[in-house]
């Protein structure tokens, strides 16, 4: 059986009528991540990239630059736990922060270390050079629900990608619209990929946490079928990141930098 869900057993009423049937449940487990052999969070996730997705928020909350800080990663799907080890003492930082997270609008319990304004720490995105078609970032949102499979059996979880202007990048599915990002950036960590010309498409809702994430990675246009936040939109501004909600149908809305977006006969919102 697929680990990603379970199966149960439900009663279904349609039309007035009951049916006992089986249905597919998302799974959603405790996976503790370890930095330098102290326990540093517990993320409740799906239970798949649980290393990518350990990566992802070690860099994301600011423990990992690169992935040359990596000295080892060791995984125990039984248990659920993730140890990463690294060639820098972390422990002045984890004593620092331990205390200071903050409870976001994930899904669930989404965890991050830092305010909001931390991610303006980073530079802001190159503006120039990189345009993309408004037709091209539709196509991309009806690709990322054609692979969303578990979301296909489910209905209960958030997906991610990173698309470039020809093919989709990396994916990830996960039970917190947080934690498939983290997912993302694990993966293009991991591989050192050049972010510059790069898409990053989600199913969620584009708030704070998750353009805290997409500043961190120099992400230039961040699109989703959901809406933002204000606070995620102010982020997007002053790192002068391409925000696009509402993509669906023929439609999608441009929040901040309209300027790399081609209108190409998509109804356009800016």
């Amino acid at each position: 059986m697929d680990n990603r869900y379970v199966i149960r057993e439900i009663m279904r009423i349609k039309t007035g009528e009951k049916q006992n049937m089986e249905d597919k449940i998302a799974r959603e487990e405790p996976v503790t991540i370890y930095l330098n052999d102290t326990e540093l969070v517990t993320l409740m996730c799906t239970p798949e990239k649980i290393d990518y997705m350990a990566v992802g928020f070690l860099f994301s909350e600011g423990f990992l630059e690169r992935k040359a800080d990596i000295k080892d990663i060791r995984v125990d799907e039984e248990k659920g736990l993730v140890f990463v080890e690294t060639y820098n003492d972390t422990s002045p930082l984890v004593e620092k922060l331990y205390g200071s997270r903050t409870i976001t609008t994930g899904c669930g319990k989404g965890t991050t270390f830092f305010t909001a304004w931390d991610a303006l720490r980073s530079k802001p995105v190159e503006k120039k050079g990189f345009k993309v078609k408004a037709s091209y970032l539709i196509y991309l949102m009806k690709t990322l629900q054609e692979k969303a499979e578990i979301f296909q059996e489910t209905g209960g979880v958030h997906s991610a990608a990173l698309f470039d202007l020809q093919e989709s990048m990396y994916f990830a599915e996960d039970v917190g619209r947080h934690n498939a990002l983290d997912k993302i950036v694990g993966m293009c960590m991991w591989q050192e990929l050049d972010i510059k010309d790069k898409i990053l498409v989600s199913s969620g809702r584009i708030s704070s946490e998750i353009m805290l994430k997409a500043a961190k990675l120099q992400v230039p246009v961040v699109v989703s079928r959901a809406a933002p936040t204000a606070m995620g939109l102010d982020i997007a501004s002053e790192m002068s990141i391409t925000m696009v909600g509402f993509a669906r149908g023929k439609r999608l809305n441009i929040y901040t930098g309209p300027e790399r977006i081609i209108n190409d006969a998509v109804e356009v919102v800016d």
